[in-house]
């Protein structure tokens, strides 16, 4: 994603007084009412960073009326006004630890203790909530080779698998361009992340195949579906180049894809992850509805 809008700048900017404001809901609902029901032969879902200045419950309602089931990249504290609108998290995060993040995580020894004390605690604190997927990342390379960064996430994983099995819980490894909007990310192709799999040597991690990011690593979006499809156990979108709206202004193609996807046999959830041009509520989420319905095949 671009610097200026990235995931870690926007999701600082969102605090818990936001989570509780209901201000202007029918405002925003008159946006998308005019709806039919959606085909959901993939389940629909949008990543709350994207929405940083929409009111959660706001969100949570204009989400509901489009249709979609589930707002993700969200944590403990919203998972339960959540259920409240009967939505979940098709991918939830926790609060890493200070210094952590997408360029410093699993493939960095050091960090091993605290990462796995805190997913130790996420992991059956998600299961409480029904979110059935984490996100977690590989971090940077910082002069390490890919197979020792290897070796170091699986090193850790592998001792999360049990606390994942008994909380049906997958951790989900996110990929990420290290050619533009992470450089020196280490989980930046696919064929990395499925020897890492292959590795961990279990169905409780898998890979977040963001097609924004692969895109601008190696494409070959309905080719790497059928060939890993096994490996990946979530989706995410954006309009490339960008980052905006997944339409007829960018470069891939969304509709082929996800019939690829769905195609594949994935039962899953495929979260919207682009930045609205609107920046007015009723229009993110018309925005938001749109591009929906480009993937309701």
């Amino acid at each position: 994603m671009k610097k200026n809008t990235s995931r870690r700048n926007v999701l600082k900017s969102i605090g818990t007084a936001s989570a509780l404001s209901i201000s202007g809901l029918s405002t925003a609902n008159a946006a998308i009412k005019s709806h039919g029901a959606l085909k959901n032969n993939i389940k629909h879902s949008v990543c709350r960073w994207c929405y940083g200045s929409v009111p959660f419950e706001e969100l949570c309602q204009g989400v509901k009326d489009i249709g979609m089931a589930s707002i993700e990249l969200t944590g403990p504290k919203e998972w339960p006004i959540l259920k409240k609108y009967g939505l979940t998290a098709a991918i939830g995060w926790g609060d890493w630890p200070k210094g952590m993040g997408l360029n410093n995580f699993f493939n960095n020894p050091k960090n091993h203790d605290e990462l796995f004390a805190l997913y130790s605690e996420l992991i059956p604190e998600a299961a409480a909530n029904g979110v059935k997927n984490l996100i977690c990342f590989s971090g940077n390379r910082n002069g390490m080779s890919d197979m020792v960064g290897m070796m170091n996430c699986a090193t850790i994983i592998r001792k999360l698998i049990p606390i994942c099995e008994k909380n049906d819980i997958i951790l989900s490894m996110e990929l990420l361009s290290s050619r533009d909007s992470h450089p020196d990310y280490m989980c930046d192709t696919m064929e990395w992340g499925a020897a890492l799999c292959e590795m961990v040597n279990s169905d409780r991690f898998k890979m977040l195949y963001d097609i924004f990011h692969m895109q601008s690593m190696h494409g070959d979006h309905i080719r790497n579906v059928r060939k890993y499809g096994k490996y990946i156990s979530h989706y995410h979108t954006g309009g490339m180049p960008g980052r905006k709206e997944i339409d007829n202004t960018q470069e891939i193609y969304y509709p082929a894809v996800v019939k690829a996807i769905i195609d594949s046999g994935y039962k899953g959830y495929l979260g919207q992850e682009f930045i609205p041009t609107p920046k007015d509520t009723p229009g993110m989420l018309a925005s938001l509805k749109r591009c929906v319905e480009i993937c309701d095949i």
